[in-house]
């Protein structure tokens, strides 16, 4: 994972940087996951999401507030993510486990993804990514 919390005054504001595409939007998702729910997270249980959006930025926002609404409506947590795209569309297969209060209560509560700051932008080391978590 190649991501890191930035200082803001309100929000959890990320940065990520990554070779791919694919590698970025699955350490995004891995820094949504953490936020909330920390590092004790576990797979086993499996599920796949296919989304297309117009742009990559908006097909990240799309990924990772699919993530959130699944984890909260179901009661998941999730471990990690297999991520395929081409910044247009996306297959991701998600891999994770039940709520545990126990193991999965130490994050902090994210509300949504914010379009506020949000930059997709690509150098000769790769991509990075400057994202908030509305909390």
């Amino acid at each position: 994972m190649s991501f890191v919390e930035l200082s803001h005054t309100a929000d959890v504001r990320i940065r990520v940087r990554a070779p791919t595409l694919d590698v970025l939007f699955s350490d995004a998702f891995s820094a949504l996951m953490q936020t909330i729910f920390g590092t004790d997270r576990r797979g086993g249980m499996t599920r796949e999401l296919q989304l297309e959006a117009a742009d990559t930025e908006t097909l990240l926002m799309d990924f990772l507030s699919e993530v959130l609404f699944i984890s909260e409506v179901d009661g998941l947590v999730f471990a990690s993510a297999t991520v395929v795209t081409d910044g247009k569309s996306l297959t991701a297969v998600l891999d994770g486990e039940s709520f545990d209060r126990s193991r999965h209560s130490g994050g902090t509560e994210v509300k949504g993804i914010s379009y506020s700051g949000l930059a997709v932008t690509r150098d000769e080391n790769g991509y990075m990514l400057d994202i908030l978590f509305d909390v």
